[in-house]
């Protein structure tokens, strides 16, 4: 489990196809506390540390994880967004992110606003999540309140110190993005329209 508070960027150093599955090297000041097993997530996605060596890990992806997130769009020398799991010690300083990216989402525009910056998203409201206003959402692996809400479409600003810290700084108008939507209301809007 992971709470959306990422803790640095990684730059993805190679990327390697085997079969169906893509193994990501990246380089990180991270990566040598890392231990294999360990789970680490990388733009909001859970992925297995699979080896560890100098400053840079590997991780391996799946075929559905790169069909149903945003990762088969990353191209060597791009940043991800890295955080590993929340110690059960720990402050809950984000909310509760599993690190399951329920769809990809796109920017529709970024504003820079006095020192900060509005990003607004679509997202395909036919597959059934929801955002609330208020409520909170995961874009890329960063916890974020979002605003605006409403049908298939909400919007975060973000600070200058996000901004800095996280592959924000990349993202545009046309940037695909891996949105987790809110467990909690997840499991309402489960239960209201039944199994």
């Amino acid at each position: 489990m992971f709470t959306g508070i990422v803790e640095t960027t990684g730059k993805v150093e190679k990327i390697e196809k085997y079969g169906s599955n893509y193994t990501f090297t990246i380089e990180s000041a991270i990566s040598p506390e890392l231990k294999i097993d360990q789970s680490v997530s990388h733009n909001g996605v859970c992925l297995t540390v699979i080896g560890v060596a100098g400053r840079a890990h590997q991780v391996t992806a799946i075929h559905e994880t790169m069909e149903k997130t945003a990762l088969g769009l990353l191209k060597e020398g791009d940043l991800v967004n890295l955080e590993r799991c929340m110690l059960a010690n720990g402050r809950f300083d984000g909310h509760i992110v599993q690190g399951h990216v329920d769809q990809v989402g796109v920017c529709i525009s970024r504003t820079e606003e006095d020192g900060s910056w509005l990003f607004d998203f679509k997202y395909d409201d036919a597959l059934g999540n929801v955002t609330v206003e208020k409520g909170s959402i995961c874009i890329n692996g960063v916890s974020l309140t979002c605003f605006n809400s409403r049908k298939g479409e909400f919007r975060v600003a973000i600070i200058p110190y996000t901004f800095e810290h996280t592959n924000f700084k990349n993202i545009d108008k046309g940037t695909n993005v891996n949105l987790e939507f809110d467990i909690l209301g997840k499991y309402i809007q489960r239960i209201i329209k039944g199994y």
